[in-house]
């Protein structure tokens, strides 16, 4: 498969000048960036012990979460990755760390981990050939991606129009080619701001960048994980650079679907000193309190492996409202669930699940792993916790089936499985409305799937000590030192068989020529009996 390397020499200009001029009196643009601490209302900095500087802010080591979100015109990106934008009716990509974490600000979305894209070219009629592909190889390394009509899947729209058309998701550790790939190609030489947070890269939790036609920016997110970091932000003098330094909080007439914060904001280069501030923001995805999963498969794994959920808890997060519990998988291509199965109440009944609620297409249930070329499929399951009001742990069984892969030194072959999602679909009331949420976080794969006045409550995955969220199965394949030998031996007895059938077909041919050379049967010159 050809991996690109940038820039490509058959990637075009993506504008001519005439082009780039008339843009630019459009849009005018500038770089801004938005840096968010969220910390503990036990681990708060004093506001006396901040020193704002020109075009600075710094303070005391804090303990908290720390979210960056820059927003960038197009011109300010690698000349390829242009490119692909401007083919783009909506690009979102979405990575998350393998490593299970909760988190203290809003950010209580969650995802299985690894490379998840969600793309709508901007020709439906059109699709990119390839060039995303190369793309995605050229900055995340060796994906097995060859175009969005051969790897994507296509989801669907006749549900609601907030979906994208396409989705595509790789098994990624983590963001090192990346890291690299941002320091070689789009930080400027001696700028080391920038190679540092490329560097920075590695420690996140997760990272986003959403791209659509109206806005015409990008904005790449990054969140990095709650614990004790520098409070020094540095901010180049052409570029607008927000600061905020927030906890939770309850403000006056906070509404059920609502957060609260407090804290300090700052606008690097405008503002004197930081400001206090208190709002509220409506939020789409909370965390269920309380409320955890582990996933693991039974053994034995054989060729139809079944994963189990172990939840525990049945109690709903709200109280009075409609609410169902559901799973998200992201199933790469060596595994998948039959719909069909999937479809029986009373089986399903008896593995505490309630109903299939979507799975991408096609599946194909009898191709080998190696004669495919779609990255594998998503599958959304309502699950049916046990009734009763006693809050206690209980499981949930989905059947998976592996497909046949290709022969291995050993006759064995590694899969990973990333963990699914568990989360509470609940109505929001009538007449709620969600308009932006300065932290809000959508395309995500399931919530396309629901209205657009769902409440998601997490469940927070608790793998065991030192295990990361994916599963490891090892999947029994042909030898290959005896594929070899299997071949030839087939050989030698299709030749031996056909020698046989010739051999056959020869005496016969012999032994009728023998007949007609005689005299006629014995039988022939006979007198019949009379009796």
């Amino acid at each position: 498969m050809e991996t690109c390397t940038y820039p490509c020499i058959n990637s075009p200009r993506t504008l001519d000048t005439v082009d780039l001029y008339k843009l630019q009196k459009l849009i005018p643009f500038e770089m801004r960036s938005r840096i968010t601490y969220f910390h503990k209302p036990e681990n708060g900095v004093e506001p006396r012990s901040l020193k704002l500087g020109a075009h600075s802010l710094s303070g005391p080591d804090i303990v908290a979460e720390r979210e960056d979100r820059v927003t960038l015109s197009l011109e300010e990106l690698p000349i390829e990755l242009q490119h692909v934008l401007r083919e783009s009716q909506e690009l979102y990509i979405r990575w998350q760390k393998p490593v299970a974490f909760t988190t203290v600000g809003p950010w209580s979305s969650k995802i299985p981990p690894g490379l998840h894209v969600f793309y709508t070219p901007g020709n439906s009629e059109k699709p990119d050939g390839g060039r995303l592909c190369r793309f995605f190889r050229t900055a995340f390394g060796p994906i097995d991606c060859s175009s969005t009509s051969g790897s994507f899947t296509k989801l669907p729209n006749d549900r609601f129009s907030h979906s994208t058309a396409y989705q595509f998701y790789h098994i990624l550790d983590d963001l090192s080619h990346l890291s690299a790939y941002i320091e070689k190609y789009v930080c400027v030489s001696g700028n080391s701001e920038c190679k540092a947070r490329a560097q920075r890269l590695l420690e996140a939790n997760s990272v986003d960048l959403s791209y659509n036609a109206i806005s015409h920016v990008v904005k790449i997110t990054t969140l990095w994980p709650h614990e004790r970091q520098p409070l020094f932000i540095d901010s180049h003098k052409d570029h607008r650079a927000e600061v905020g330094i927030m906890t939770p909080d309850v403000p006056p007439h906070l509404e059920p679907h609502e957060l609260g914060v407090t804290g300090l904001l700052t606008v690097l280069g405008e503002d004197s000193k930081p400001a206090p501030t208190l709002f509220s923001f409506p939020s789409r995805h909370k965390n269920a309190r309380g409320s955890s999963f582990s996933s693991s498969f039974l053994r034995p794994w054989g060729l139809h492996p079944t994963m189990q959920l172990q939840i525990n808890s049945n109690k709903p997060p709200v109280e009075g409202a409609s609410c169902s519990l559901h799973t998200y998988l992201t199933l790469p291509r060596p595994i998948f669930a039959d719909k069909y199965q999937l479809g029986d109440e009373l089986f399903l009944a008896s593995k505490n699940l309630s109903s299939l609620r979507y799975i991408s297409q096609p599946v194909d249930l009898e191709a080998p792993s190696y004669a495919m070329n779609i990255w594998g499929s998503s599958v959304l399951l309502e699950l049916q916790p046990p009734e009763g009001k006693a809050n206690k742990p209980w499981t949930a069984e989905i059947p998976l089936h592996l497909r046949y892969l290709a022969p291995a030194e050993q006759g064995y072959r590694n899969i990973s499985v990333p963990w699914p999602v568990v989360f509470w679909a609940c109505n929001a009331e009538d007449g709620t409305k969600f308009p932006n949420n300065p932290f809000d976080r959508v395309n995500l794969g399931y919530d396309g799937l629901f209205g657009p006045r769902t409440l998601f409550w997490h469940v927070d995955a608790k793998p065991s000590e030192g295990e990361n969220l994916y599963h490891e199965i090892q999947v029994p394949v042909l030898e290959l030192g005896l594929s070899n030998k299997v071949s030839s031996g087939t050989a030698t007895i299709v030749m031996m068989g056909l020698a046989f059938v010739i051999w056959k077909l020869v005496s016969v041919c012999l032994g009728m020529g023998n007949n007609n050379n005689g005299h006629g049967s014995p039988k022939s010159g006979r007198k019949r009996k009379r009796y």
